[in-house]
């Protein structure tokens, strides 16, 4: 455990840490809508690897509980996970687009899907948010 003087401290606004707790909570809306209903709207960009958005779905969980357990690393945490997430989208999102196979091409499926692009608005919007938000956050701590 670090000492006091360590830690990262939750923002000014309450509400800040509170909506970032809601998000990772909304990972179990996420995974009904992913696995119970065929929903993929968070994930979309892993949509052909089922055992790697069990273990993103995981690794939020793990934010969720690591929030709750420390509510003063919220920030860190979530600036930590949201540039993961960025990195993942983009890196997806990106091979998605550049890299035509040829099964694309034989079913006329398209680069991208609808899913993929609402996933990407969504997920990378928060993730956007959390990262900026984040990086602030910690340089302000970090002037005298």
């Amino acid at each position: 455990m670090l000492p006091r003087s360590q830690t990262v401290e939750t923002p000014g606004n309450p509400d800040s840490r509170r909506i970032l707790v809601l998000y990772y909570a909304a990972t179990a809306l996420f995974v009904v809508l992913d696995f119970a209903l065929g929903f993929n709207i968070r994930l979309a960009f892993l949509e052909s690897l089922p055992m790697a958005r069990i273990a993103y779905y995981g690794v939020c969980f793990t934010c969720l509980a690591m929030m709750l357990w420390r509510p003063a690393w919220t920030v860190l945490i979530s600036a930590f996970e949201s540039l993961v997430t960025l990195s993942a989208l983009i890196i997806g999102m990106g091979m998605r687009i550049l890299l035509v196979t040829d099964s694309m091409l034989e079913s006329g499926a398209g680069f991208v899907t609808m899913p993929e692009i609402v996933n990407f608005m969504i997920s990378g919007g928060v993730a956007y948010i959390a990262w900026v938000r984040g990086l602030k956050h910690l340089s302000d701590k970090t002037r005298p």
